[in-house]
């Protein structure tokens, strides 16, 4: 589970890091970066987009668990207050979170570079 702190809630939250984010896409996810342009100490915030495309609503939570856990043991490596969006593709139903973990670290390598 992630801690509240670090959890994006907001719809404006979302649309503001997809509109104006950084984007990486792999196979299985997509992910939205958006950094702080000034240094702050505030927690990195973390949101899933998980859609009926992945699969049925059971699918949807699975995948969107695996997802959880998978950035959770990678918060430390965002900068302090980046908001991050990571959005499901498709094949995501199918993966394991080994594969996600392996997606998430490329993309987060691509838009944090």
């Amino acid at each position: 589970m992630l801690p509240a702190a670090n959890r994006l809630t907001r719809s404006q939250d979302f649309g503001l890091v997809v509109r104006r984010g950084r984007r990486a896409g792999r196979p299985r996810l997509v992910v939205h970066v958006l950094t702080s342009a000034q240094p702050t100490l505030d927690p990195s915030k973390v949101g899933f987009v998980v859609s009926k495309a992945v699969g049925n609503s059971v699918v949807r939570h699975r995948v969107s668990r695996k997802l959880r856990h998978v950035v959770r043991d990678r918060l430390d490596v965002l900068p302090p207050g980046t908001s991050l969006v990571v959005r499901a593709l498709a094949p995501s139903a199918d993966a394991d979170s080994a594969e996600l973990g392996r997606d998430l670290d490329a993309a987060l390598h691509k838009v944090l570079r």
